[in-house]
């Protein structure tokens, strides 16, 4: 099968991974680029405080893993990320791995849209972040 792939071609059932270690240079420049320093991401003294012992990635970090997977699954073309549905349900620690699995649940044909289940797991197994995405696939 061919890396790039018609919206014809596609397949409800497909899946798609992504995954990256979380660093916390990811950390800090997700913070410096959002503007988002909150105590729980940027100061260890403040989150060890907290009922997570310590600092915790921003969700929308397991977000951007989920942009990510869902270009991978377009195969190829010009996709248009059109929605994404996010519960965050377990946080993602520095050093953690996290990976996406996106699958094709459902086609739109005359919009030519594609539908994917998107879960994110840490290295445990343990879903880290779920939902729905739609894109748009040339």
């Amino acid at each position: 099968m061919s890396d790039v792939l018609t919206y014809d071609e596609m397949k409800v059932g497909d899946k798609t991974t992504f995954g990256k270690t979380i660093g916390e240079c990811d950390v800090y420049a997700f913070a410096g680029v959002t503007g988002d320093f909150n105590p729980m991401h940027v100061n260890e003294v403040e989150a060890s405080k907290t009922m997570f012992k310590g600092r915790i990635a921003h969700g929308m970090l397991s977000a951007g893993i989920i942009s990510t997977t869902m270009t991978k699954a377009a195969h190829g073309g010009t996709p248009i990320y059109c929605s994404q549905e996010l519960k965050f349900k377990a946080p993602v620690h520095i050093g953690d791995t996290i990976t996406c699995t996106a699958e094709l649940i459902e086609k739109v044909p005359e919009k030519h849209r594609l539908i994917y289940s998107t879960v994110v797991t840490n290295q445990d197994g343990v879903v880290v972040t779920d939902g729905k995405a739609m894109i748009l696939k040339f």
